[in-house]
């Protein structure tokens, strides 16, 4: 409990969640279960601040292309009203793995546990000839 009162990025804190529901409008959600809400009244001249509550760790990496078009006032509608059209290259939405188990492990990487490949410009130790 104090963890939620205090921290923020173990997720939204009280003080956080009790401000944006009272004076906000909830949009929609995203696949990854993040929320999305939108001021009721205009503030900084004619925009409405939007927000994003977090499922999880605040990781802003896990929000989608087309929520983060709405959350920074490049789309006008939020994706619930008018989604983007999907084209057949587009891949999936990942977010950054950086740092987790799933983080993309290169052949030879020294995170991958195998042994690394030799190279021309590997180190080796001189030694005196006797």
């Amino acid at each position: 409990m104090l963890a939620k009162i205090f921290t923020w990025w173990n997720g939204t804190t009280i003080g956080a969640l009790f401000d944006i529901k009272r004076r906000s409008n909830f949009v929609g959600e995203d696949d990854y279960g993040n929320r999305y809400f939108e001021d009721r009244r205009a503030s900084r001249g004619a925009l409405h601040r939007r927000y994003v509550i977090y499922r999880g760790l605040a990781e802003p990496s896990k929000v989608p292309a087309e929520w983060h078009g709405w959350l920074h006032h490049t789309l006008t509608e939020p994706p619930t009203a008018a989604p983007l059209p999907r084209q057949s290259w587009e891949a999936d939405h990942k977010p950054n793995m950086t740092g987790t188990v799933f983080a993309t492990k290169p052949k030879g990487s020294l995170s991958e546990g195998s042994d690394r490949q030799k190279s021309d410009a590997d180190y080796e130790a001189w030694t005196p000839d006797a």
